[in-house]
């Protein structure tokens, strides 16, 4: 049968994960092995009765084999970062309020170990007109991008035809009711992304999308409707608390309640043996030693900016106060090679390196989420998780936390 070019198929995947060669699937479906090839190869489009023979030799649906490219559903989403304006992108969707929000998978949010699968991918950028009218411009996939040169003669015209939307279409990937049950949290401690394993392996059918971002940053995405909770580590000196002023300030007009995850201990990084005798932030100066730092707007370089203050230390004494890193592990891996004698990180992370430690404060950890959302089930299945034995274990087991008090509402905001 001629192919129909809307047709796609989904057959090769599906045998080679069962183990079964092109000739041991034709033997059991009754056809030749040239025609498992040809449809695998998509140069034609198998009979109805050919489609359900292979459907039964598989133990699955037809829907699961074949189906046509534009029955894929689209929906309208806002984007929550940059993505390259010239081709389509892949993305992770989240319904967050009452809006689906598209999170780029670029760069580092392309990985966690593994490179993460994509819900879907962007279609169309769309543009608001005057009155009540819109204008959709629809990008080219990866394999039709245009050439260097289409691209720099149409650039400038391009940027300014693309400023002020954040509004995209995007084709699904996956069923629309598991995008529908999933908790997006940014914060920067790599224990979000173990809770969120954890909780996953509690409630298998919830997903946790995990956003990497410092602690004003995400507090920013929660402002924006861009995510359903925050993780937090601010300490605000003038009146000893930690986050709670800074999220009144931040939230105007929105109610949040602030549940604690636990206090860590935060520090200095330094190498094993602590060959340089670092005691204090002072000793950075005394003795010649590097620093890494986070960046503007982390509890990290909060921290050290503060410890600094305190000991009368000029920023500009401090050797590679603007060697800026994005990430704990960034920290670590930065003392662990060489590049820096120190860095501003948490008792954890330096167990789980091997490194030394010099305490410097203890730092309460709160999750901030918009009472709306509480209502929300998939968010109702991840707090329910935080007093889970499991859960506690595995932050106990990292060192440097106190969990004592997890899952208490610290505050109230109005």
């Amino acid at each position: 049968m001629k192919l129909d070019v809307n047709l796609c198929n989904n057959l090769k995947s599906i045998r080679t994960r069962l183990g079964m060669s092109q000739q041991e699937l034709a033997n059991i479906a009754g056809v030749t092995r040239q025609s498992i090839g040809g449809v695998e190869l998509g140069q034609y489009a198998p009979s109805v009765a050919m489609s359900l023979r292979l459907a039964k030799a598989l133990g699955c649906q037809v829907e699961d084999l074949f189906w046509f490219e534009e029955d894929l559903p689209e929906v309208e989403a806002i984007l929550a970062g940059s993505v390259p304006k010239q081709q389509r992108s892949r993305v992770s969707l989240a319904r967050v309020g009452d809006q689906w929000i598209a999170y780029p998978l670029v760069g580092n949010d392309a990985f966690r170990i593994e490179m993460i699968p994509a819900d879907g991918e962007t279609l169309a950028v769309i543009y608001p007109d005057a009155g009540e009218s819109v204008r959709v411009k629809e990008l080219p996939s990866i394999s039709k991008l245009p050439l260097a040169s289409e691209v720099a003669s149409n650039a400038e015209g391009e940027a300014q035809s693309q400023k002020g939307t954040n509004k995209v279409l995007v084709r699904l990937l996956d069923d629309i009711d598991k995008l529908h049950n999933t908790v997006v949290i940014a914060g920067c401690t790599p224990v979000l992304s173990l809770l969120a394993r954890a909780t996953e392996r509690w409630h298998p059918q919830l997903r946790i999308h995990y956003r990497f971002a410092h602690s004003k940053a995400a507090l920013h995405s929660l402002c924006k409707g861009e995510v359903h909770i925050a993780g937090m580590h601010l300490y605000d000196p003038k009146t000893g608390e930690h986050n709670i002023p800074f999220v009144r300030e931040a939230l105007t007009g929105k109610s949040a309640v602030l549940i604690t995850l636990g206090v860590w201990e935060e520090g200095l990084l330094v190498p094993p043996g602590n060959p340089r005798g670092i005691k204090t932030v002072s000793d950075l100066v005394e003795f010649g030693a590097t620093i890494v730092t986070h960046e503007a707007g982390s509890g990290g370089q909060m921290l050290l900016e503060r410890k600094l203050q305190e000991e009368g230390v000029p920023f500009s004494t401090v050797k590679g106060f603007t060697h800026i890193v994005h990430s704990h592990q960034d920290v670590a891996l930065s003392v662990v090679s060489g590049i820096a004698d120190a860095g501003i990180s948490t008792a954890s992370i330096a167990a789980a390196f091997g490194l030394g430690f010099i305490p410097l404060h203890s730092a309460r950890y709160d999750l901030v989420i918009i009472k709306k959302y509480l209502e929300e089930e998939p968010v109702k299945q991840f707090l329910s998780i935080l007093g889970h034995q499991l859960v506690r274990s595995q932050l106990e087991i990292l060192g440097g936390y106190d969990t004592s008090k997890i899952g208490e509402v610290v505050a109230n905001i109005s």
